[in-house]
C-alpha cells in the first residue's frame, strides 16, 4: 500500500502548534497538535473525548460554522484534526483560537453528554479538559499563519 501523507511528517521534530496537514481540492485538514509526539504525555481518553464535544460544538456554532466540515481527535491522543473549506490560514487560526479560548473557560454541562446523544457519554469531564485547552490556547496565541507549515 502507498504510505499516507500523515505518516510522512517527521514526528520526532513535531511540536505543539497548528499545521496545514493537507489540502484536498478546497478542503484543508488542520493538525491541531496539542502534545509533542512520543514523549509520554498524551491526552487521556476523557480529556480528548470532552474536548472533542466542546471543540466540535463551538466550531459548528461559530461565525465560521458553514466552513467547518469535521472536528475529531487523533488516535494517538496528541491532538485533533479540523477540516475546513473556504477559510484563509488566518481565519482557520482565529477559529481554532476562539474554540480553545471557549474550552479553557467553559464550566457548564458538556454538550451531548447523554446516553441518547453519545456512545460513551459517561466518559466526559469538563473540569479535566479545561487545563489542556488552556495550555493549547497559550500555544495558539503565540502562533501565526507563517508557522502553519510543517
Amino acid at each position: 500500500m502507498e504510505r499516507i501523507a500523515s505518516f510522512c511528517v517527521d514526528h520526532t521534530t513535531l511540536r505543539p502548534g497548528m499545521y496545514l496537514s493537507r489540502r484536498d481540492g478546497d478542503v484543508d485538514t488542520w493538525d491541531i497538535r496539542m502534545k509533542a509526539p512520543n514523549q509520554g504525555d498524551y491526552l487521556t481518553t476523557t480529556e480528548a473525548h470532552t474536548l472533542e464535544h466542546l471543540f466540535a460544538t463551538r466550531a459548528r456554532n461559530s461565525r465560521w460554522a458553514d466552513h467547518v466540515i469535521y472536528v475529531g481527535p487523533m488516535g494517538c491522543r496528541t491532538g485533533f484534526y479540523l477540516l475546513t473549506r473556504g477559510l484563509s490560514d488566518a481565519e482557520a487560526l482565529e477559529l481554532t483560537t476562539d474554540c480553545f479560548a471557549f474550552m479553557a473557560e467553559y464550566d457548564g454541562p458538556v454538550p451531548g453528554a447523554s446516553e441518547a446523544e453519545c456512545g460513551n457519554w459517561k466518559d466526559l469531564d469538563g473540569a479535566c479538559a479545561r487545563p489542556q485547552a488552556a495550555a493549547m490556547l497559550q500555544v495558539l496565541r503565540g502562533w501565526s499563519p507563517e508557522k502553519m507549515r510543517y
